[in-house]
């Protein structure tokens, strides 16, 4: 079994790009394993306010979404959540998880940020041991 970690944000467009990746894997249905992980940070700002009580990965639109595409396409999906450092918690879960690889979500940027990965991206590649694949952030 080939074991994919897939953190996602809110972003439910970058969601679906990362989940078409993993989908489009060679013998994906029978051999893919999926981890979609959503970290929960001081800054999730995109959450709706009364969220607190309810906190559960689950119930972000991105991750739903990109469950769905997954189960669609046959894939095994886990959902996993954590929260505190979203770099930090990605490289550890990574690691207790012994995944294959790591896909990452891109955002669009203009062509001098395009030097250049977001933070978090970066982090993960310079910090990981294994392969990470960033997919392309949808229409944004």
């Amino acid at each position: 079994m080939y074991r994919v970690l897939m953190p996602v944000d809110t972003n439910e467009d970058r969601a679906l790009a990362q989940a078409e990746y993993v989908a489009s894997l060679p013998d994906a249905a029978e051999s893919v394993e999926a981890s979609v992980l959503f970290v929960f940070t001081e800054d999730s700002d995109d959450l709706p306010k009364g969220f607190e009580t309810f906190k559960s990965a689950s119930r972000i639109g991105s991750v739903r979404r990109a469950q769905e595409a997954l189960e669609e396409a046959g894939v095994e999906v886990t959902i996993l959540e954590d929260s505190g450092d979203t770099e930090a918690d990605i490289l550890a879960e990574a690691e207790a998880s012994d995944v294959d690889s790591i896909v990452l979500g891109g955002r669009k940027r203009s062509p001098v940020g395009k030097a250049i990965f977001g933070s978090t991206t970066q982090g993960v590649i310079l910090g990981s041991d294994r392969p990470v694949v960033v997919t392309g952030g949808g229409e944004e």
